[in-house]
């Protein structure tokens, strides 16, 4: 079973991950995300990871479950 090589964005990728999660969406839809993964460098898995860690870390800091229920943000 591969593992998929664990990828540390550089901190120009990071910007561009941090405005589009706070000024954009942070639920990209699949076109969404796919233009941001172009758009760092990163491939689709690695940006749609990225959110999903990012959006647990803001759900934790603002007090809400870690996962999402009915409601979205």
């Amino acid at each position: 079973m591969a593992t998929e090589k664990l990828v540390t964005p550089t901190e120009e990728q990071l910007e561009i991950l941090e405005y589009n999660f706070c000024k954009v969406n942070k639920h990209p839809d699949p076109t969404t995300l796919c233009l941001i993964a172009a758009e760092t460098g990163l491939s689709e898995e690695q940006t749609l990871k990225w959110f999903k860690q990012r959006l647990a870390e803001w759900r934790k800091s603002e007090g809400l479950p870690s996962e999402s229920g009915s409601v979205r943000d």
